[in-house]
């Protein structure tokens, strides 16, 4: 065995257990006991209180009043930085959803319990829909909501809308468990989502799920109704979905070149 082997091993696994430690804290609101954090990943109270004390010397975590753990200020910026890197790199394949199908493609992901833009290339058309990058949208009402939220296990579903709620935010918004549910099911065996003037009046939205990637990553593409009409949504969903293929294969080409 080589001096490097086991310092790897062990260091590939530390680096495991922090980035999956995070990661409960992020399912969990941000916000636990090391009890919880415990009952979530199953390691030995005395690791996650060596890896937590590490965590926060380094601004990764810090330590509330009560006792309990948040999310540290330091992942913002990173996770600004990777969220505007991934907008970069997938800006080429949305500008090409555009021209295929003339309405403004939209790329967003999963942030906690809500959604987030990262990127966006709009229309040409003069009355458009704009979104901006960064923008924070509900999961029940969005279609890239809806698409990332059907790759998700029920009970997970159902705990993310205990914490959000579902407020209504047009007369078409879906705000009944069951009836999202049934919704959530038919995008699984569709392979795609409509936002059918849920969250804006006069817009309509079809977006599919990214496979694959580092996190949960949906792209979309939506307009106002008058054009995109149900016939448009049968033209444009297999275009979406082969969009997100070539993404997921361009992640798959970079994470076999590191």
């Amino acid at each position: 065995m080589t001096e490097a082997g086991p310092d790897r091993s062990g260091g590939v696994q530390s680096l495991d257990r922090a980035f999956a430690l995070l990661e409960h804290m992020a399912e969990a609101g941000g916000d636990v006991a090391l009890s919880e954090l415990a009952a979530r990943s199953g390691l030995p109270m005395p690791t996650i209180h060596r890896i937590v004390r590490t965590l926060v010397a380094s601004g990764y975590v810090r330590q509330l009043p009560s006792r309990r753990y948040a999310l540290g200020p330091r992942l913002i910026g990173l996770g600004d930085a990777a969220s505007r890197m991934l907008g970069e790199w997938a800006r080429p394949q949305l500008a090409l959803l555009v021209d295929q199908v003339g309405e403004t493609a939209n790329m967003a992901m999963l942030d906690g319990d809500a959604v987030v833009y990262v990127a966006q290339v709009p229309s040409r058309h003069s009355m458009r829909m704009f979104t901006e990058v960064g923008r924070r949208v509900p999961v029940h009402c969005t279609g890239v909501g809806k698409a990332l939220l059907a790759q998700l296990p029920p009970d997970d579903v159902l705990a993310l809308l205990r914490r959000t709620g579902m407020a209504a935010q047009t007369p078409h918004t879906i705000t009944e468990p069951a009836r999202l549910a049934a919704e959530l099911e038919r995008i699984r065996q569709q392979g795609y989502a409509v936002d059918d003037a849920e969250q804006e009046l006069g817009v309509r939205c079809i977006a599919v799920a990214v496979p694959g990637g580092p996190s949960m990553t949906a792209i979309s593409v939506s307009g106002p109704e008058s054009r995109v009409s149900w016939a448009a949504v049968e033209r444009i969903a297999p275009l979406l979905r082969q969009s997100a293929e070539a993404l997921a294969g361009h992640l798959d080409a970079r994470g076999a070149m590191a």
